[in-house]
């Protein structure tokens, strides 16, 4: 048999979804008398409670499976490679150079700048042709490198969401065009949102560290750390490190797996340096890839101050990045989610494959959580020997027992050479 077809037999012999054999349910409420594509925010107990990447999640009509799409609405894709500065030079006072950028929506544009202890403003403008010069401007912004006073650098331009094919960039300040190694740009799909999945204002500092503790539920996704920090003080730059272990205790005596180890940066920069004012904040940290699992996990935060004052802060959460389940909605119909199937695997609709979101899809909510009244075990569908492997060791051992009596016999019986 080719892999094509054990592909085909696995999938036929897959378990069948039915309402009777899901744990959990929750109900959606949807606007009244609403019908089209209709969406709902999935919380952190829908993971938590659901199979690993959300399998066994099924979304019923009354009795009915109805197709759905889990959308992951993540504005900010993997950072594209280095963009080459074109026509890099001198204008007057001005470092000046262009960027072809790709095809799409962006926002944050960082140049790659090797200059040290510097500020400057740099006036960007968009074309849709090449050589526009002429085409949209879309803002004065600063970069700088103050890590001379410890306060750390940020060359990030805040772009507005823009699409322009062709970007022109103009630095005054001390950054030759020398120091001007290229860009990156972070592509954009829409706006983020974020949800809480954990929180706590429960601090402990020992010796230069600030640090936290925080469990996530298994199967809980944390795409970043958002720290709320006092307003003082103004100015800070501090090193993060983020550490997560499995949350359950090794089964046997070996050793427990390593650590997922992340680190970031808290900055934040208010006031005039140098005759410039500047206005730059980031308080959140990017999670550690694949940071949660089946059994729960420990974050362990450590904010490094250095021989600086602790931070003021107010809370740390753990969030993840919206998730929502769309489907398409009949006018006045009752939905439900379930959950809590183990033995599903996840299902592959036509209408997540041919999905196309819409601005007003219609906003549903779920319900608390709860057992399934019409909840049962799921029989197992084994062959007996898979479900009772120690019986097939018995009947071995008494078929051999059985053999060695017989040939004992045999051997008793048999006539003695005169």
């Amino acid at each position: 048999m080719n892999w094509r077809g054990a592909v085909a037999l696995l999938t036929v012999a897959a378990a069948a979804p039915s309402i009777r054999y899901f744990h959990e349910e929750r109900a959606l409420t949807l606007p009244a008398a609403k019908a089209g594509q209709t969406c709902v925010t999935l919380d952190a107990g829908v993971f938590e409670h659901a199979a690993p990447g959300l399998a066994d999640l099924r979304l019923y009509r009354e009795t009915t499976e109805t197709p759905y799409v889990v959308r992951e609405a993540m504005p900010v894709e993997q950072q594209q490679p280095t963009i080459a500065p074109l026509n890099l030079g001198k204008r007057g006072v001005h470092t000046t150079f262009e960027a072809v950028m790709p095809e799409g929506r962006y926002s944050d544009v960082e140049l790659d700048v090797t200059a040290k202890n510097f500020i400057a403003t740099v006036a960007v403008t968009g074309s849709q042709t090449e050589g526009g010069r002429e085409g949209t401007e879309l803002g004065l912004f600063t970069i700088f490198d103050l890590s001379g006073q410890r306060l750390g650098r940020s060359t990030v331009l805040h772009l507005p969401l823009s699409d322009f094919r062709y970007l022109y960039f103009a630095i005054a300040g001390p950054v030759k065009p020398e120091d001007v190694a290229g860009l990156s740009v972070e592509r954009v799909s829409e706006k983020q949102t974020y949800v809480t999945v954990a929180d706590t204002n429960q601090l402990t500092q020992k010796g230069h560290a600030t640090t936290v503790q925080l469990k996530v539920p298994a199967n809980v996704p944390v795409d970043r750390v958002e720290f709320v920090v006092g307003a003082e003080p103004a100015n800070f730059s501090r090193d993060v490190t983020v550490s997560v272990a499995s949350a359950a205790a090794p089964a046997s005596e070996s050793e427990p797996p390593a650590p997922v180890v992340g680190s970031g940066n808290l900055l934040r920069v208010h006031g005039r340096h140098d005759g410039q004012q500047i206005d730059e904040e980031d308080l959140t940290v990017d999670a550690p890839w694949g940071a949660f699992g089946a059994s729960g996990s420990l974050w362990t935060i450590s904010v490094d101050n250095g021989d600086d004052a602790p931070l003021s802060i107010m809370d740390v959460r753990l969030e993840m990045a919206e998730r929502k389940l769309c489907f398409d909605a009949a006018a006045g119909a009752t939905y439900t989610l379930y959950f809590g199937d183990a033995a599903l695997a996840a299902p592959r609709y036509d209408y997540a494959r041919l999905f196309a979101p819409e601005a007003d899809a219609a906003q549903a909510t779920l319900s608390a959580e709860k057992q399934n009244p019409e909840y049962r075990v799921r029989p197992d569908g084994r062959a007996f020997t898979d479900r009772h492997p120690g019986l097939l060791w018995v009947a071995l051992i008494l078929v051999v027992m059985a053999l060695a009596a017989v040939a004992l016999r045999t051997a008793k019986e048999a006539p003695k050479a005169g």
